[in-house]
């Protein structure tokens, strides 16, 4: 026979354990941002986002690592899905960009900064949107 203390020890596992599932499951499973709809954190240019990467990475990824950032450049690189601005800031888009995109045009961009690439000194943007 089954105590009382056991069952409710059991009945209180079983609780604890469901809540971490759901908790677990909550964390993992969280709605996508939309980038495109948030407000950007900060608004630059790649020549000073970039400096400030080479001055100091680690402060800078403090500061801008996964937030919302507008960037106005110079296109100098264009592809099916990603664009350079100043040859200093990579935007990769999420589908296939407007084939109207010309190198050595302005153009700003709104992305999520996902870090800098030391090898290539160039900020990284992702789910990037074009704002004019």
């Amino acid at each position: 026979m089954v105590s009382s203390k056991n069952k409710h020890n059991c009945f209180f596992l079983l609780v604890l354990l469901t809540l971490c599932v759901f908790i677990g499951y909550q964390y993992i499973y969280q709605d996508h941002r939309d980038i495109e709809t948030e407000k950007a954190v900060y608004i630059t240019t790649p020549q000073t986002i970039s400096d400030k990467f080479k001055l100091d990475a680690l402060t800078s990824e403090k500061k801008y690592l996964n937030e919302t950032i507008e960037v106005l450049g110079m296109i100098t690189e264009v592809n099916e899905n990603n664009i350079t601005l100043n040859d200093m800031v990579f935007c990769q888009f999420n589908g296939i960009i407007n084939q109207l995109i010309k190198l050595n045009t302005s153009v700003k961009i709104k992305g999520r900064c996902i870090g800098y690439d030391d090898l290539l000194e160039q900020v990284k943007l992702d789910q990037c949107y074009i704002i004019n």
